[in-house]
């Protein structure tokens, strides 16, 4: 007989989400992590970005109509209370009273159906691996010399900087750009691609590129970042970009550079469960190569967002417990919160040329064609919608306000294999910006 029926490494997204997931099925669950709950996402990822960036966003929208005096102490201070006041759904208190048992230490995984914390021995049937992730640190000259930022220390910053360095232009880097920017921070971007948010839609990416460059930001594409050095309160970044070296000064430096699993020292290698250096290695079910041993979230990937680790962690759980034999068929989704948004299901036109050719139809509307983007003032952007020949969505992209709500209705189409000319029968409120969305479905059936 094992103590628990189910005992969960991490609790950030992942292991929060199997916790309430093994709760709700009347099971016995113990949750360990030597922090506080709430991992990354709560403390050092997404709550605190969403509450700078909403308070960037509200001053920038200030702005345009009186002078503004923009006080760096109150800003930072203020996100750090949004962040408790967020973790507040995570308590503890909030864990025991689902019947969770909560133990702060540092757990390794002891064997097949057992992990030690500490000098203690837990058994459960099932063990559950969501340890998540940690900000990527280059391997540039100086690096180990220098006082540098990452996602997991910016938002203890007592003030904003005068001016700053932001090395990579994927989502975070960019999202906190932005920000930054807004609150009267002097941002210089450095991004090795030719373009921010290389993944995205090509013509999207650019179309936001633009406008942080026409908010101040200073853009270096095409750099590689080769040294970095600190004197007399100024940091200085040497890049490569094409072929000529430039040196870039600031107050400070933040490296966002993507993430590395959280899997080391926790027992792998002597248990032999599989992995590589972007993850643990999990089937269909996220169980490893050990049976009764799952892993989730960021240790895992590839798809380093917390609503993907609790759809992970449903997969596992009931695959544990409800003997489910038929994974659930994913479908990621995502949005960069920069404003405007950028949202993403699915394949972009590059990547549905390379697996179609030609074989599938492409429709897009303009923000500009809004009548409530235009009243709004908010007409940058575009909704860009994927098709395969039978009228099923295979990618969707949308730039512009509200998108990261708008993708909502195309997600659930493509979950559900539901064709696109249907949506040509919904009724979306006027004026509303879901009405991109009707303008959409009537360009597809044209």
């Amino acid at each position: 007989m094992f103590t628990y029926d189910v005992a969960i490494i991490g609790a950030g997204a992942g292991g929060l989400n199997t916790a309430m997931e093994a709760a709700s099925m009347g099971k016995k669950v113990v949750l360990v992590d030597k922090y506080k709950p709430g991992g990354e996402c709560t403390w050092a990822g997404c709550i605190p970005s969403k509450a700078l960036i909403q308070l960037a966003d509200e001053i920038h929208t200030a702005k345009k109509y009186a002078n503004i005096e923009v006080n760096g102490k109150q800003i930072m201070s203020k996100v750090r209370q949004l962040i408790k006041k967020a973790h507040q759904a995570e308590a503890v208190e909030q864990l025991q009273a689902a019947g969770i048992e909560y133990i702060q230490g540092d757990a390794k995984i002891n064997d097949q159906h057992s992990i030690r914390v500490v000098d203690e021995i837990i058994t459960a049937e099932n063990i559950v691996i969501a340890t998540g992730s940690r900000a990527l640190i280059p391997s540039i000259k100086g690096i180990d010399q220098v006082n540098y930022l990452t996602n997991e220390n910016v938002f203890q910053l007592e003030d904003l900087p005068k001016n700053l360095i932001v090395v990579g232009g994927g989502p975070i880097g960019v999202e906190l750009t932005q920000a930054f920017q807004r609150l009267g921070v002097q941002v210089k971007l450095v991004e090795m691609a030719d373009r921010i948010l290389f993944r995205e839609e090509k013509g999207l990416a650019h179309q936001l590129q633009s406008t942080l460059e026409e908010e101040g930001v200073q853009l270096y594409t095409s750099a590689k970042a080769l040294e970095v050095k600190q004197a007399n309160g100024t940091t200085t970044l040497t890049i490569n970009r094409n072929d000529v070296l430039e040196h870039i000064e600031a107050e400070q430096i933040l490296f966002a550079l993507g993430r590395k699993p959280n899997i080391e020292n926790i027992g792998l290698d002597d248990l032999g469960i599989c992995y590589t250096n972007k993850g643990i290695e999990v089937n269909e079910y996220n169980e490893t190569s050990v049976r009764n041993i799952y892993a989730v979230g960021d240790a895992v990937g590839p798809y380093l967002f917390s609503h993907m680790a609790g759809f992970q962690a449903k997969q596992a759980m009931r695959h544990a417990f409800l003997e489910m034999h038929t994974p659930i068929e994913q479908h990621p989704a995502w949005c960069t919160f920069t404003h405007p948004e950028l949202a993403r299901t699915g394949m972009t036109e590059n990547e549905a040329r390379e697996k179609f050719q030609d074989k599938f139809n492409v429709y897009t509307v303009s923000y500009s064609e809004l009548d409530r983007a235009v009243v709004d003032q908010q007409t940058t952007g575009e909704a860009k919608i994927i098709c395969d020949q039978d009228g099923f969505i295979i990618g969707a992209s949308i730039l512009g306000e509200r998108a990261c709500e708008l993708l909502g209705e195309l997600q659930l189409m493509k979950t559900f294999h539901i064709p696109f000319r249907k949506l040509k029968d919904t009724i979306h409120p006027y004026p509303s910006y879901s009405e991109i969305l009707t303008q959409l479905s009537n360009v597809a059936t044209e």
